[in-house]
């Protein structure tokens, strides 16, 4: 099956190909480790990021690390939010438990493209048509996650519309960093405006 965006970067033409999920993922249970390795916390704010750099504690015992499995950097991770968020990234390899997904791809593709399409509002819609209810939350199975169709374009516009998104986001990243130093000069500013008693005359 075939799509086409409505915007496209210069010197791409043609339609896009729509590929199940199962065809450009695998799901993956390596739990060959010695639990040497950092236990990842899975947050729809950090993706996969080592519990220790978010001040992230909870407790584990060395039998439960045992079945955790193997995250390598580059892998996607279906968490029990990612109906409400999205597939998460990891930028480091770890070790998370076993309740989670862990995909990785199987044919060649930009991982950053995914990165960004699997956190659409549009690919968390197709999500929630697939929820499966486990305990007290909710799944994304590796079968339904199989069975909804992604655009799949063109290895070289994988990776444009990568750049152009992380471009972006270094953008923002920029103006949160000058708004915060405007935000602590303004503060800095009242407090030499109007001092507190304690170092007034008064």
């Amino acid at each position: 099956m075939m799509t086409r965006p409505k915007l496209r970067f210069p010197g791409f033409e043609g339609d896009w190909e729509k590929n199940l999920g199962n065809l450009l993922f695998e799901t993956i249970s390596d739990k060959n480790h010695n639990s040497d390795l950092p236990i990842l916390a899975i947050s729809q704010e950090f993706g996969a990021i080592p519990r220790d750099m978010i001040d992230y504690k909870i407790s584990v015992t060395e039998s439960s690390v045992s079945s955790y499995k193997v995250v390598c950097e580059g892998d996607f991770i279906i968490s029990l939010r990612s109906f409400q968020g999205g597939i998460e990234y990891s930028n480091y390899k770890g070790i998370c438990s076993p309740a989670y997904i862990i995909l990785r791809n199987k044919v060649e593709l930009e991982k950053a493209y995914f990165k960004y399409f699997f956190k659409t509002k549009r690919y968390i819609q197709e999500l929630k048509k697939k929820l499966e209810g486990i305990r007290d939350g909710k799944m994304i199975s590796y079968k339904y996650f199989s069975e909804i169709k992604i655009p799949f374009p063109s290895i070289p516009e994988q990776q444009k519309i990568a750049d152009f998104l992380t471009s972006v986001d270094n953008k923002i990243t920029q103006v949160d960093q000058q708004l915060e130093k405007i935000t602590q000069f303004k503060k800095g500013l009242l407090q030499q405006m109007f001092p507190s008693r304690a170092s007034g005359n008064g």
